[in-house]
């Protein structure tokens, strides 16, 4: 069964960090870009990071530039989003996609081109005092 499973989401106070894990199965990571999309009932979802299949190229959206760092480990088939000095609209669902036809460079990264071949469930982040 094809699937892609985030963990490390949570409840955390501002300022503080978290490490969000994309673990993938039934499939191997090595040939898809990952990006990493979040969500706040009641807004659109919004591409915050991506990563190339060859980890040569990342992206972030300008709010979490230097905040956070993307990662991935083919080995483990396994993608990471390390988010720092978190702040209340971080607070969202966060959820992994794994895109095949584009890579993450230049005018492709998530929510610009992007129609990816699967999706995660998801994983909250609260970040609240």
């Amino acid at each position: 069964q094809v699937q892609l499973v985030e963990s490390g989401g949570g409840l955390v106070q501002p300022g503080g960090s978290l490490r969000l894990s994309c673990a993938a199965s039934g499939f191997t990571l090595d040939s898809y870009a990952i990006g990493w999309f979040r969500q706040v009932p009641g807004k659109e979802r919004e591409g915050v990071s991506c990563i190339s299949a060859r980890a040569d190229n990342t992206w972030y959206t300008d709010s979490v530039k230097g905040r956070f760092t993307i990662s991935r480990d083919n080995a483990q088939n396994t993608v990471y989003l390390q988010m720092s000095s978190l702040k209340p609209e971080d607070t969202a669902v966060y959820s992994c996609a794994a895109e095949s036809i584009f890579d993450c460079a230049g005018s492709y990264y998530p929510g610009s081109g992007w129609s990816p071949d699967y999706w995660g469930q998801g994983t909250q982040v609260t970040v609240s005092s």
